[in-house]
């Protein structure tokens, strides 16, 4: 169970004040005030933002809470932006607000965005849908809303020109667990367990199956989905749900040395690399190889293309185009 998102304004001598269902954190800057306009691209070599202040010009890199509550601790990376689902107290669930709020984040792009980094506030990840939005009350309709909603969000993933870590630092379960498949990388904790409970609530992981059945073997993701038994990280590293574990104390410093490492590279590369690695993996072997042949071929047109060739037989680091 999690939270029902909710934005949740009142006036204080004479000021708006309120929880907004998304906060950004720029580099070294203050929290924004409620309702004040984010600037969440800010040069780390900038001083602190504050409302009002900024603009397109410092745009860099980001941290970003959704339905954020209290202030995390930020490690700069530069071109990466760090999504918190931070609403412990609800187990971090993918209400329908929390929904919006995380699509929002995501599509809200720049040109020196590399990659994104997903996680969880307190010891869960996510506890998935919030059930008290799916009670008999809420409606089909709404029922509807909320299930097209996070479908939407989870194509979106894979749709996006950079690449999506999950960092997981304690259970995912459901949606939750359908986030962390969804996601291009998904480095966990040791501490970390997976699980589709939903059979014993009477309301079958349907949805989570979808990217789990991808990711998992046939065997191991139907006794997750008939059983609701949580799997360890070892399994889902074994199984490849994850694609790495680390002792709770190094996550945040293999999650960030991975999220270097691919802001190393070119970002028309990396989109191109990854639009074309999961339009193959729907084909067979055959077309796929077409059509890999074909981006190979767009790939050696590309200006970055060209450059990481000739920067490699010069023997030199290749400058990429912004």
């Amino acid at each position: 169970m999690a939270a029902v998102a909710a934005v949740r304004l009142g006036l204080r001598r004479g000021k708006l004040c309120g929880r907004l269902g998304a906060l950004a954190f720029s580099s070294g800057q203050e929290r924004l005030g409620a309702g004040a306009r984010s600037f969440p691209w800010a040069r780390a070599s900038l001083p602190p933002l504050r409302a009002g202040e900024g603009g397109k010009a410092r745009e860099r890199f980001a941290f970003t809470r959704v339905l954020a509550r209290t202030r995390t601790p930020f490690v700069k990376v530069p071109f990466c932006r760090n999504v918190v689902l931070s609403n412990p107290r609800r187990r971090n669930a993918l209400s329908l607000a929390m929904l919006k709020s995380l699509r929002k984040d995501l599509l809200r792009d720049s040109p020196d965005l590399r990659v994104i980094i997903i996680s969880g506030e307190g010891p869960v990840f996510s506890s998935g849908h919030d059930l008290k939005e799916l009670s008999r009350e809420a409606g089909e309709k709404y029922h509807l809303e909320v299930f097209e909603t996070c479908a939407e969000l989870m194509t979106l993933l894979s749709k996006l020109p950079v690449p999506i870590i999950a960092k997981v630092n304690g259970l995912a379960t459901a949606a939750g667990c359908q986030l962390v498949a969804s996601c291009d990388i998904a480095v966990a904790s040791e501490e970390s367990t997976f699980a589709t409970p939903g059979v014993n609530v009477g309301l079958f992981c349907s949805t989570p199956a979808v990217p789990v059945g991808r990711s998992l073997p046939r065997k191991v993701a139907l006794e997750m989905l008939f059983t609701g038994e949580p799997i360890t990280a070892r399994e889902a590293l074994l199984h490849g749900l994850v694609s790495r574990v680390v002792p709770a104390e190094k996550l945040e410093d293999e999650t960030l040395r991975i999220a270097r490492k691919i802001c190393e590279s070119s970002r028309s590369v990396l989109a191109l690399g990854k639009a074309a690695f999961y339009k193959q993996m729907a084909q067979d072997v055959e077309t796929a190889y077409r059509t890999t042949a074909k981006v190979m071929v767009d790939n050696l047109a590309l200006e970055d293309g060209r450059e990481g060739i000739e920067a490699f037989l010069c023997k030199r680091k290749p400058t990429w185009s912004p």
